[in-house]
């Protein structure tokens, strides 16, 4: 395989330059979760003028994609992008604390970053395509389009429909985001369970409230007095917050947590709120664990609205699986980390990294990086420390939407070093302007492509590999109970996600009502 990788690699340094620019424009999209118009218009165009078929809109949502491209009959090997970005982190790609051009800070940034998680995968599956086509190796490259991944969204709509189904093999690359987890493949302790759903508080009749006798508030400016949805999305949030450590027993890492939506309602008026959101998150290590909070939630929700004179109603947002581990296909992505290394920054990115720390307040390093970035552990190195912390029955660890895929084909995790400075605490825009600027952010975006690149290949072309990796996946299913997708909902895309809007007064954050 020399000779391919040497093709790759060579092929990479030729896009560096478009790779570069192409993750920024990505970053300065910046759009949050089932809102990334933009972002999925410019892949799919990309991809069409590279070459690939593209499905627009897979699994009904509209800025989801599903691109093939094929080199005749042969395995087909699945790399995907994401893109959605997080409200309130807006940052320019600049060593201090600013916003990006015409925003203010409260808008979508990137934190991750998604942006280079995307160009990097992009990055690898180009490299793979072209030395497919030069050396005559055949085969199909699938890449999907993975919006709302912020909330657990496409995959496991995807997963549903089958859009996993029939790879040879899935490559699933992250940004790094938590020791031991940096330059180094997951092992056996996948991420786990995440459920997320939204309760809609309606107020549809506030003159029934505190009616007599089934009569009427004789005065409509009376209305107010009923309680309203904002009383009852109030009333589930307070008591799901001081009920939280009594939903499941202590045993094993879980959280959950909330977000209030915006119902875009003008009600400082005399008259109660008809509708209030309330997003709830639960990460836990398997789906029983997801099961029984949700059980304690609808509860809550039930009793909030009788109590209030509303109705509610649950809508899911996500339902994903735990994943499954596959150590054929971590040991041969670890094999391609090998020979790639971790990144290197130079002077100028090492530069830029002590300015973000002196606008921290920070004393600038010599060496600014964690030592972690520059070098590689071991996966069972990493699995060791990983399960230092977490009781021996707990199988999974912490959350992630790439888990559905694992349950169709054998799945390899990997994760490459972004920068992340020695020191701190420092403020999440720091994080955020080493994941935008080209200098630090390139260095990953690069190395991933190359890791991406040489495991596709071998994956391409090692039937033995592929054959150990799939009777892996099964034994693996059988034993972890043949869970089927879960999803059994629509994409949630009709709710005040927070997103941009042009308006006369230019391009704008918004909440929509």
């Amino acid at each position: 395989m020399n000779r391919a990788h040497t093709y790759a690699d060579r092929y990479l340094s030729t896009r560096e330059a478009e790779l570069s620019d192409w993750c920024a424009q990505i970053f300065d999209f910046a759009e949050p979760a089932w809102r990334e118009y933009r972002s999925a218009a410019w892949y799919v165009d990309r991809l069409r003028s590279e070459g690939f078929d593209v499905e627009e809109g897979s699994g009904g949502m509209p800025t989801a994609f599903c691109a093939h491209w094929s080199n005749g009959k042969g395995p087909t090997v699945g790399m995907y992008a994401e893109y959605d970005a997080v409200p309130g982190n807006c940052q320019a790609p600049v060593p201090y604390r600013a916003p990006r051009a015409g925003l203010g800070t409260l808008a979508a940034g990137h934190t991750d970053p998604h942006s280079g998680l995307g160009m990097g995968a992009l990055g690898g599956l180009l490299a793979t395509k072209a030395v497919m086509t030069a050396l005559g190796i055949q085969g199909t490259l699938r890449f999907t389009g993975e919006p709302a991944e912020k909330v657990r969204g496409s995959k496991p709509i995807h997963a549903a429909k089958g859009y996993y189904d029939g790879l040879d093999g899935m490559l699933s690359f992250h940004p790094f985001y938590m020791l031991p987890l940096c330059n180094t493949v997951r092992w056996n302790t996948h991420c786990g369970a995440a459920f997320s759903m939204i309760y809609s508080f309606r107020c549809d009749a506030p003159e029934r409230w505190g009616a007599k006798d089934g009569a009427p508030i004789p005065q409509s400016h009376s209305d107010i007095r009923a309680p309203g949805a904002n009383d009852a999305l109030m009333m589930m949030y307070q008591s799901a917050r001081s009920l939280r450590d009594s939903m499941l027993p202590h045993r094993g890492g879980w959280s959950v947590s909330e977000a209030i939506l915006g119902a875009g309602q003008a009600t400082a008026d005399n008259l109660p709120a008809a509708r209030a959101d309330l997003q709830y998150m639960i990460r836990v290590p398997d789906v029983a664990m997801a099961e029984q909070i949700t059980a304690q939630l609808d509860r809550l929700a039930d009793h909030a609205a009788a109590m209030t004179g509303c109705r509610v109603e649950r809508h899911w947002v996500s339902k994903s699986r735990p994943g499954l581990a596959n150590h054929g296909m971590a040991g041969m992505v670890w094999d391609a980390l090998q020979e790639v290394g971790p990144p290197v920054w130079d002077d100028a990115a090492l530069d830029l990294a002590r300015k973000v720390q002196e606008a921290c307040g920070a004393e600038p390093t010599d060496d600014p990086l964690i030592p972690e970035c520059t070098r590689l552990i071991a996966p069972k190195r990493a699995e060791t420390i990983l399960r230092r912390d977490l009781p021996p029955a707990q199988k999974n660890s912490t959350s992630d939407d790439y888990t559905d895929m694992t349950w169709h084909t054998p799945t390899a995790r990997f994760y490459i070093a972004r920068p992340a400075l020695r020191g701190g605490p420092y403020p999440g825009w720091a994080m955020n302007a080493l994941g935008g600027m080209p200098q630090t952010i390139d260095p990953m975006v690069r190395t991933a492509a190359r890791v991406l690149a040489r495991a596709a290949l071998r994956l391409l072309t090692d039937a033995p590999l592929r054959h150990d990796a799939q009777e892996e996946l099964v034994r693996r299913r059988e034993k972890a109970g043949n869970i089927p997708p879960l999803c059994d909902y629509a994409p949630p895309l009709d709710f005040a996600w927070p997103e941009y809007v042009h308006t006369a007064r230019g391009w704008h954050w918004h909440l929509p009502g």
